[in-house]
């Protein structure tokens, strides 16, 4: 806001500065950490303490394990463990088996072009014909997740629903690829 106050808009500011304020749709520390990841929320509590719920700045202790291959493990740990639990999700409610172990690209948010959805499918596909040129290379195994909802009148939104979907049905029923490649839409996120 600032900058548009400042810079960009200075104009229009200084012409109607009750028209310019700020809202975001951010998320705070404690709704994302607390409830998104509680095993991680868990983690640095036990090794600072609570105030970080309300007080962000805490963070900066947890610089002292930057190093501790301890830490780190247990890090990884919680990591892969919410990797396991999305994978059981995605089991559940899409019937897609998954690798706990892959890469997880995740675009999670309403679907618009300036988003970067179709891009991101187009890459997918880039992999696939990869994959499928050069089935002898090194390939480390990577799971796309897709969850996105359109606008009713947004029909080019629609296609590109559409298009990852198809795209999805296309590599996960190709068992020449050998799991290396797996993508998910998720309706109801």
């Amino acid at each position: 806001t600032e900058i548009l106050k400042n810079q960009e808009l200075k104009d229009f500011y200084e012409m109607m500065p009750e028209k310019f304020n700020n809202k975001t749709n951010g998320i705070t520390q404690r709704r994302f950490l607390l409830h998104g990841n509680p095993l991680l929320a868990k983690w640095v509590t036990d090794h600072i303490g609570d105030e970080w719920i309300t007080d962000l700045s805490q963070m900066k202790k947890l610089a002292i394990y930057a190093d501790d291959e301890k830490a780190q493990q247990e890090f990884m740990n919680i990591k892969y463990q919410n990797k396991v639990r999305l994978a059981k999700y995605i089991k559940e409610h899409n019937g897609i088996d998954v690798d706990p172990r892959s890469i997880f690209d995740v675009q999670v948010k309403r679907l618009h072009e300036y988003k970067r959805q179709l891009l991101n499918i187009l890459h997918v596909l880039y992999l696939y014909n990869e994959i499928k040129d050069h089935p002898e290379r090194d390939f480390y195994p990577r799971t796309f997740i897709f969850g996105a909802k359109a606008a009713a009148g947004y029909d080019r939104a629609k296609m590109t629903i559409k298009l990852i979907n198809s795209v999805a049905d296309v590599i996960n029923n190709d068992r020449s690829i050998n799991g290396k490649l797996k993508v998910v839409f998720i309706e109801d996120y």
